[in-house]
């Protein structure tokens, strides 16, 4: 089952970060950024928060489980999504405590340039 775009509504509405916060469509599935940091995913209609220790620091109660088969575990938040401040201080925590992410390579090709004739 896919999550619905209705629930992506309800996290940023709920969040509270404006247009700090944004979401990309992934395979039926979506990936919540900060600031451009991935730092959760929403599969199946919930939301799963990328595992960090300032994040488990917030929890007052750590649920894992796997977005999707392959996955390792993520934390659980759907029983705080009726906690902005919670929801906020999470989202926040986890961006700080991830890297930045790296530039993207441009996967156009080089023009060749001649060489210029001495």
């Amino acid at each position: 089952m896919s999550t619905d775009a209705g629930f992506i509504d309800y996290v940023h509405e709920q969040a509270g970060l404006g247009s700090r916060l944004t979401s990309k469509k992934m395979f039926g599935e979506y990936g919540i950024y900060l600031d451009g940091k991935i730092v959760a995913v929403a599969a199946d209609n919930s939301l799963f928060l990328k595992p960090t220790e300032a994040g488990r620091a917030f929890l007052p109660n750590v649920v894992e489980a796997r977005p999707w088969p392959e996955a390792k575990p993520w934390f659980v938040l759907d029983e705080y999504l009726d906690d902005t401040e919670l929801l906020q201080k999470l989202i926040r925590a986890t961006a700080e405590a991830l890297p930045s992410p790296k530039p993207k390579q441009s996967t156009k090709p080089r023009k060749a340039t001649k060489a210029k004739k001495p």
